[in-house]
């Protein structure tokens, strides 16, 4: 801390009370030569780079965090078993399934935080600095408490400064305080004790944007003492979320286990009662059963598949930081997002225009088209485009718009930029459009625009007079002009200025009088004399064009979007109303949830769509309650403000480009084009994934049950068991190798985005899934057993009897493969629709023909070369049973959904 300096005394975050020679004094700078090279070397040597730290978990620990599982825990013990028992070829199996598994997680993770930090590069900024009275531009993180600093319309702001000097000075907050608005600055002392930082009218800090004017400051606080390096450190106090997937994916493993390891002890105990093997046999029979029944291609096949959906995601500029968030969005039935930046394209625009004798409407959304290049938009008066020449007043304004700004556009890497201040920007938009040209000003004199007084004025010769020519708060203006007898129609302006004011929108008047022609300067002006009051603009930051399609979407599968802003409630709930955020808009402030305890907002919360004057407590009590009802949320931000709500969602996601670095450590996923269109993808995305791991599950334990059923069905009739361990081993192997992986490319059913949520709380499985896994797992191992039996009565011998019933095991998961791909009938038009299958079960195929037909696999695994009845026919009419069966099954659900479905939509 710079407590530690015996030359700079720090007071206690109150520098909004000192002067500038105070300042100076207690930071041991110099207002104006700055800091020594000597000085600022000590203090970078002693305090550090002006950079938030993000602590990042060793490759080790990330390493290690892929085997927390408890699926893995009964491999590995089974492997240290048959390891113990000498059997190492069995030991290496499971061994390789394990960590083939953890090396696939890792890849995935590690590949996703060096896409971020590649994202990270890209923010670096550069600011001005004053030392040994030398302007120097360096580094932002080479900036060192007690460093001047000058600012400029356009440069990120570094730390948090103290300003000792400002002209027209204006900053852009929204990324710390969620204002859409550029605050007003000013260098003069504010006597408080206690201030809240969006009235800290003398302060700047990091992470924030300078829209107009100069200033220079003294730096108070770099890295973890900023305003953001604070909220940084309650987001490392948010706990981390486990997803509801891997929630749901270790309940399942936990009961599996318990279940067969119950089994296995059971069996145990009976056999070794009934001596039916000796010791060591039986003990072998009980491990083999266990690795049999055992889905060890789970935690492997779900990783696939998450990977999968994460390079999916990637490809359309979608990060997804850790494996499992990239289904989470699936299950969210709650989606907050912030509003500035993310709803709307953070670029007010004039959208109404009013003039005495009419309203007029501008088209175009924000400053341009980033892909045409172009400034688009036309006027139109009721819905027709309408030329700006036959209304005097309406040309006047549209001048007068033109000369009072100094904004500038221009494209930047495809990009549309804006430098100087919001309003500015949108007039010169406006301007643009409706002429097709830049302005063009050489003001005469200038009034820069005051808080106290509420406008701006230039004074311009035009076409040959002096024109003074305004724009500002139409009550201002229209009280200079009745103050000095100019008659205004005050009911009529104050009825159209509350209609638009109604709409969000922010009204800026705009006004002339004409002067003498020897007048040089506004002083000598009386500002009111003989005014024009031309009309007004409303101005918004306007929705982003496709954003209203993506709510839609989203409201279609059962996902309510919530917005949450440190806009005016007005502003939020108009916005809202034109996105069509939901059938009705309810909106909070943050003020009014900090009346609420937590029980009285989770009672409430639910009941509103539009939280306004929101503080980073106040978004993540908000996501607190909501979770506290029983939702799956995500958080949608980019700002500093955002990053606590965003690590306490069950997903955040943050914007790549103007996102925040502390709002993307926080997230989980990250929009690099900063598209909420891409949430809707994602969604979808979440949906296919999950339906994916889904079925994997469903094919993976009932024809893992089977091969266990085997040893049991063995073990119960005291025979000798048809298939040897190292054959159940090979059926592992081989399925982990092809088959479970058939359903990473089963594309996404039709119909994915008009149902809702998946339920959390009911886990992976239904109880219909769980019916089925059972009686699959009976009906592929009986007709195992039954062949085996019938063939081996009529004289087969135990060897071949053996090779039939290791086929029967793959031909019964061929075929309840083609069950299971989709909820449609397997014979239907989507039966090549997934054609890698058939590819991985060519490969299966082949594989097996090894295992039978080659002599050195016979002594290995107890088979042998067998002819086409028993090695083949047999197996496949087992398999078409099987088909049969569960096809028929099927059916049935499908019907059951189709009459439940009828009985619903009557009910309603």
């Amino acid at each position: 801390m710079i407590d530690d300096d015996p030359h700079i005394c720090k007071t206690p975050n109150n520098w909004w009370k000192l002067d500038a020679q105070q300042l100076a004094k207690d930071y041991s700078t110099d207002i104006e030569a700055g800091l020594t090279n000597e000085e600022v070397d000590d203090r970078l040597n002693q305090y550090g780079h002006n950079e938030l730290k993000v602590k990042k978990t060793s490759n080790f620990i990330c390493f290690i965090k892929q085997f927390n599982n408890s699926i893995i825990y009964i491999l590995a013990a089974a492997a240290i078993t048959t390891l113990l028992m000498h059997r190492y070829s069995d030991s290496i199996v499971i061994g390789l399934v394990i960590i083939v598994n953890a090396i696939i997680g890792y890849v995935q993770e590690k590949q996703a935080d060096d896409a971020l930090t590649k994202i990270s590069e890209l923010l670096i900024s550069k600011n001005f600095v004053i030392r040994d009275g030398d302007k120097l531009e360096i580094d932002s993180r080479d900036i060192v408490i007690g460093d001047l600093v000058n600012l400029e319309a356009g440069d990120a702001v570094p730390a948090d400064i103290r300003l000792i000097s400002a002209d027209n000075f204006t900053v852009q907050e929204s990324s710390l305080t969620g204002e859409s608005v550029a605050v007003d600055k000013t260098e003069e002392p504010i006597q408080s004790d206690k201030l809240a930082i969006t009235d800290q009218h003398n302060m700047v800090f990091a992470s924030t944007m300078v829209t107009t004017g100069s200033a220079l400051g003294i730096v108070v606080a770099t890295a973890g003492d900023t305003q953001i390096g604070h909220i940084q450190q309650s987001v490392r106090d948010v706990k981390q979320q486990a997803t509801p997937l891997m929630k749901n994916l270790n309940s399942l493993g936990f009961g599996l286990s318990v279940a067969i390891l119950i089994v296995a002890f059971a069996l145990f105990f009976l056999g070794w009662v009934t001596r039916v093997y000796s010791l060591p046999t039986l003990l072998i029979a009980i491990v083999t059963m266990v690795v049999g029944s055992m889905p060890e291609g789970l935690p492997a096949s779900t990783s696939v598949v998450l990977a999968m959906g994460t390079r999916k995601m990637t490809k359309q500029n979608v990060i997804v930081k850790t494996l499992p968030a990239v289904e989470t969005l699936g299950a969210v039935d709650i989606v907050n997002t912030d509003k500035t930046g993310t709803l709307t394209k953070n670029e007010m625009t004039v959208t109404e225009i009013v003039t005495p004798s009419n309203n007029y409407t501008v088209t175009g959304v924000g400053y341009g088209d980033d892909e045409t290049g172009k400034v688009a938009g036309e006027l139109q008066l009721d819905g027709n485009s309408f030329d700006a020449h036959k209304d005097e007043a309406l040309q006047w304004l549209i001048d007068i718009a033109g000369q009072t700004t100094d904004a500038e556009l221009h494209l930047e890497d495809g990009r549309w930029e804006m430098t100087g201040e919001p309003t500015d920007g949108a007039l010169t938009t406006m301007y643009y459009k409706l002429t097709g040209s830049h302005p063009e000003t050489e003001p005469i004199d200038s009034l820069p625009f005051d808080s106290a007084i509420r406008f701006s004025a230039r004074l311009v010769d035009w076409h040959g007079n002096n024109v003074l020519m305004l724009k500002g708060s139409p009550a201002t203006i229209m009280q200079k002009a009745t103050d000095n007898g100019v008659k205004i129609d005050q009911e009529y302006w104050d009825r159209e200025m509350s209609a638009i004011t109604k709409q969000g929108m922010r009204v800026v008047a705009l006004a002339y009088q004409e002067v003498e022609q020897n007048v040089q300067s506004i002083e000598d002006i009386t500002i009111g004399a003989q005014m024009h009051f031309v009309g007004m603009v409303g101005m918004i930051d306007p929705p982003r064009t496709e954003v209203k399609d993506s709510i839609r979407q989203l409201r279609q599968a059962g996902v309510k979007v919530k917005m949450i802003t440190g806009d005016h409630p007005d502003t939020a709930a108009a916005i809202a109303e034109q996105l069509d955020l939901d059938e009705t808009i309810k909106s909070i402030t943050g003020p009014e949830i900090d009346d609420m305890s937590d029980e009285e907002l989770k009672a409430h919360i639910d009941q509103y769509n539009v939280f306004a004057r929101t503080t980073p407590l106040n978004k993540l009590r908000i996501v607190n309650a909501q979770q506290a009802n029983g939702h799956v949320i995500s958080m949608t931000g980019d700002g500093v403000n955002d990053a606590p709500a965003l690590k306490q969602a069950d997903i955040g996601v943050a914007m790549g480009t103007k996102g925040t670095e502390v709002a993307k450590q926080s997230a989980d996923m990250v929009l690099v084009n900063d598209r909420f269109t891409d949430i809707v993808a994602a969604v979808r995305e979440g949906r296919h994934v999950f339906d994916n791991i889904n079925k994997t599950i469903r094919f993976l334990l009932p024809t893992s049950f089977a091969e266990g059923m085997i040893v049991v069905y063995s073990i119960l009739m005291g025979q000798t068991m048809p298939l040897y361990p190292t054959q159940l081993l090979w059926i592992n192997m081989v399925s982990a190798l092809t088959i479970q992986f058939a359903f990473i490319f089963e594309p996404p059913e039709k119909g994915i985005m008009l149902r809702g949520p998946r339920d959390v709380k009911s886990g992976i499985m239904s109880k219909m899934d769980v019916v089925e896994a059972v009686y699959v797992s009976l009906l592929i191992s009986g007709l195992g057993m039954i062949a085996y039996d019938f063939f081996s009565n009529m004289g087969m011998s135990h060897v071949v009897g053996s090779t039939m019933t290791l086929n029967i095991i793959i031909f019964g998961k061929i075929f309840y493969l083609f069950n299971i791909r989709n909820s449609f009938p397997a014979i239907s038009k989507y039966f090549f629709q997934n054609k890698m299958a058939f590819y991985i079960i060519g490969i299966l195929i082949v594989l097996q023909m090894g295992i039978i037909y080659l002599p050195f696999m016979h002594s290995i695994f107890h088979t042998t070369s067998i002819d086409l009845v028993y090695g083949w026919i047999i197996p496949i009419i087992a398999g078409i049973i099987v088909l049969f069966v569960t096809e028929c099954v099927k059916l049935l659900r499908i019907q059951y959904r189709k009459t439940r479905g009828k009985k619903s939509q009557q009910f309603n």
